[in-house]
């Protein structure tokens, strides 16, 4: 059978083409000196994505060992470069907002927080805001802040029996939100509205769904539900804030200091932004704290060591100010932070930190390796990983808090950003100071108050939740200790 010769001259015309192309592209097209990572094997054009869905962690744990510190997951049409260790992130986290920025990868933040602040505005308007928290949260307001979680305790826990079983999970959330309220959103919420506020907080949190980072603005009854309660939220602190300024009246919280807060050109903050960024406070606290609080009685209950030590604390503190429990005094409480730390490190409740690439850099392995990672890349740690590398921790997944004790100070050997719980650098995060004395607080007055067992199995982690807590009910068998004349 003979060809016919239009279609044999086009298939000529067809591989003349492509041999021309090859030539080019081998000869002709300077080659990109760039050493580039290497890149997770994966399928066409979704790339990693259902690896990326079932767990990033057990992907790292897969590629890790293959592949080294620094790899990359093609990612539907975004390459996400990985950078695993203290070795290579310590650009992650000192890197200018120019250079590595937040606030592409973090914008299914914003109608959770609302217009108008964080992850919605640029940088230099951030950087203001934030530093309205930290004026929030200086010391001199922490001292307030301390007294109203050590009343918080004092009036959850005595309304417990003599003995009897509870969630220890469940206990926590409700307490930690019950102090969040009072400390940060105010006592018109704590005393009236708290059951109102905890609803809608509810759905704003169960609104944020993996596939939020995604499409956050996806038609589905979460995020209606979302934008509803955003709206409600809204509404609720709008005439709380124009109650207090008609008044005159002045609290000792984060709402009040949203308030009084002013930009550098003499702008008051908005009823809008003060919103949001009560929101976002809320959102960075009281998770974390309720998820880190539960861990830390875990693994206590479970190591009679160390709960020895940190009842000796507790003993020794009360010998030496009494019962009595303010700032200065949970600042004392050395062994039960080593303690509240090594539960973070294990269980760190953030898993992924990212940031948008601006800018071509290099960086270099602990074995000398160098790459250069591309702009407009993902890039991205893990605390959860991180944490848990054994030329940085000694037997990584055992619960280990003398780790952090002096003479060995692991989190400090191999260097900067060992440790990153709470992330590190520029970003690091503003309500550290508060997370530890809240969980201190609220532990220092178990240990001195109950004598406790853990009487369900030791908890296990729920990696389904976009804030990856405790899953199931963590059952505490607690009696009262009787006091001492």
């Amino acid at each position: 059978m003979e060809l016919d010769p239009k279609l044999l001259n086009i298939a000529t015309l067809l591989i003349a083409t492509l041999i021309a192309a090859k030539f080019i592209a081998t000869f002709l097209i300077p080659r990109s000196h760039k050493r580039l990572p290497p890149v997770v094997k994966s399928w066409p054009f979704i790339g990693g994505l259902f690896r990326f869905l079932k767990g990033p962690i057990i992907m790292l744990k897969q590629e890790y060992p293959k592949l080294g510190s620094v790899f990359t997951l093609n990612l539907l049409n975004k390459n996400i470069t990985f950078l695993i260790g203290p070795e290579v992130s310590a650009h992650f986290f000192k890197a200018s907002e120019s250079d590595l920025s937040q606030q592409e990868v973090y914008q299914f933040n914003v109608p959770t927080f609302g217009p108008g602040v964080v992850f919605d505005v640029d940088y230099s308007v951030r950087q203001e805001q934030f530093r309205f928290f930290t004026e929030a949260l200086r010391v001199n307001k922490l001292k307030g802040y301390v007294d109203q979680m050590v009343f918080e305790a004092e009036e959850y826990f005595s309304k417990w029996g003599d003995s009897g079983e509870v969630d220890l999970k469940h206990e926590l959330e409700s307490l930690i939100i019950l102090t969040a309220s009072r400390c940060l959103l105010g006592e018109e919420v704590r005393n009236k509205l708290l059951d109102d506020v905890s609803a809608l907080f509810h759905d704003l949190d169960n609104g944020m769904q993996p596939i939020s980072v995604i499409f956050p603005y996806l038609p589905i009854p979460a995020h209606r539900r979302r934008d509803q309660a955003r709206k409600k939220l809204a509404s609720i602190f709008s005439t709380i804030i124009t109650s207090r300024k008609q008044s005159g009246k002045s609290e000792n919280d984060m709402l009040q200091c949203f308030i009084d807060s002013k930009y550098k050109n003499g702008r008051p903050t908005t009823e809008s932004e003060v919103t949001g960024l009560l929101i976002a406070a809320l959102f960075a606290g009281q998770h974390t704290s309720s998820i880190t609080s539960t861990w830390t009685g875990a693994y206590l209950l479970c190591n009679p060591k160390h709960m020895a030590a940190v009842l000796d604390e507790q003993k020794n503190l009360v010998n030496k100010h009494g019962e009595k429990v303010d700032h200065d005094i949970l600042s004392e409480m050395n062994v039960l932070y080593r303690c509240i730390k090594e539960a973070l490190r294990l269980h760190p409740p953030l898993i992924m930190l990212l940031r948008s690439s601006h800018c071509d850099f290099a960086v270099t392995t602990k074995e000398g390796k160098e790459y250069d990672i591309p702009k407009g890349h993902i890039v991205a740690t893990s605390p959860a990983f991180a944490n848990r590398l054994p030329h940085v921790f000694k037997d990584p997944d055992s619960y280990d808090p003398d780790r952090f004790g002096p003479g060995r100070e692991e989190d400090k050997a191999a260097g900067a950003f060992s440790y990153i719980s709470f992330g590190g650098g520029r970003h690091g995060c503003l309500g550290e100071p508060f997370a530890y004395l809240q969980i201190k607080a609220i532990w220092s007055h178990l240990l001195r108050n109950f004598e406790l067992e853990l009487v369900s199995p030791f908890p296990e982690t729920d990696w389904n939740a976009m804030v990856v807590g405790v899953k199931g009910k963590v059952m505490v068998r607690y009696k009262r200790k009787v006091l001492q004349c």
